[in-house]
């Protein structure tokens, strides 16, 4: 009896060893696209951010999921064949991060899910029909920058209390979010009394040097750009010519103040990121874009660099280091 006990345990365990290893064989490798405006190395930190989310959500990359990686950079035009690669390549999703890129993927497919990692108005946009009910392929997160843009002025006249004249930077092809952060920004600039010069400029360092060559010419007391994928992929060089010409300036993201920045207010990136790891797990698990509700960023920084603001001759007021979340001394 004891001997037959034991051959039925062995073949219950041999089954069970078979199921699973024929369930792994069968297990399905979910693949995701993901679509940039800028380049691999511009990204890197936040990726990986976000595949360690991912990764504590269960899907890890070469095992149960793939990532299919575009990157444009800087290239623009280049986005709607990147995207409609993607859609080619039938992925479950696609991961967009923000600027002209959900546009971009929109344009090429109405049936994948599309996830934002960070849009300025995704509802003027045409991209969701509303941010509680999405009604499309398109969920993800909003990103404030309109309102935010303002705030950021502010602070900046904060920092400069003789400040009068202000330079924005701003790219032709910035699409709609941008229209609406300069939209934003011309209003806040009349009530704050200040003279607003907005400069054109393209974003590679030639267009970037004449561009600081105007903001010379204008007399401006201090810059500050719109929030975009672009300028973020150049923030060595716009840093750069804003210490040359001695100028104070203000950020959308604190990666610019960690290279030498002045200033940066902004939504906190890395939690935008993990946060677009849980859209993707849930669609990834059967959740349908339509039904997930756009979020707005919650977690925002105020760092200010006292190395930079030293090397430009720039004293910061106690009050507004008092109000700072990080300072770089």
């Amino acid at each position: 009896m004891k001997k037959k006990n034991s051959v039925l345990a062995l073949c219950t365990m041999l089954l069970a060893i078979c199921f699973s290893g024929e369930a792994q064989q069968t297990e399905k490798v979910r693949r995701i696209g993901f679509l940039d405006a800028s380049n691999a190395s511009d990204s890197t930190v936040l990726l990986e951010t976000f595949r360690q989310e991912l990764s504590k959500l269960g899907w890890i990359e070469g095992k149960n999921i793939t990532i299919e990686y575009r990157f444009a950079e800087q290239k623009l035009e280049r986005l709607p064949e990147l995207a409609a690669d993607l859609v080619r390549l039938k992925v479950d999703l696609i991961v967009v991060s923000g600027g002209p890129t959900p546009i971009a993927a929109k344009g090429a497919t109405s049936t994948i899910p599309i996830v934002m990692t960070s849009f300025a108005d995704p509802v003027g946009a045409g991209l969701v029909d509303s941010l509680a009910r999405p009604g499309g392929n398109v969920t993800g997160n909003a990103n404030l920058s309109p309102e935010l843009i303002t705030k950021r002025l502010e602070l900046l006249k904060d920092a400069v209390p003789k400040l009068l004249r202000v330079g924005v930077l701003w790219l032709s092809a910035g699409g709609i979010g941008q229209d609406l952060q300069l939209k934003e920004l011309r209003l806040a600039a009349l009530e704050l009394k200040l003279k607003l010069e907005e400069i054109e400029t393209q974003s590679d360092p030639k267009g970037l040097e004449t561009a600081f060559q105007t903001v010379k010419r204008k007399q401006v007391n201090a810059i500050m750009t719109t929030a975009g994928r672009p300028f973020f992929a150049q923030r060595k060089r716009i840093i750069e010519l804003a210490v040359k010409y001695r100028l104070p300036a203000i950020y959308y993201e604190k990666e610019f103040v960690d290279e030498g920045g002045l200033m940066s207010y902004g939504p906190d990136s890395a939690d935008l990121y993990r946060r677009t790891a849980v859209y993707v797990d849930n669609i990834l698990k059967g959740a349908k874009a339509a039904d997930l509700p756009v979020q707005q960023a919650t977690k925002f920084e105020f760092v200010i660099n006292m190395k930079t603001a030293k090397q430009i001759s720039l004293t910061i007021p106690v009050d507004l280091l008092a109000r700072a979340d990080k300072i770089i001394k």
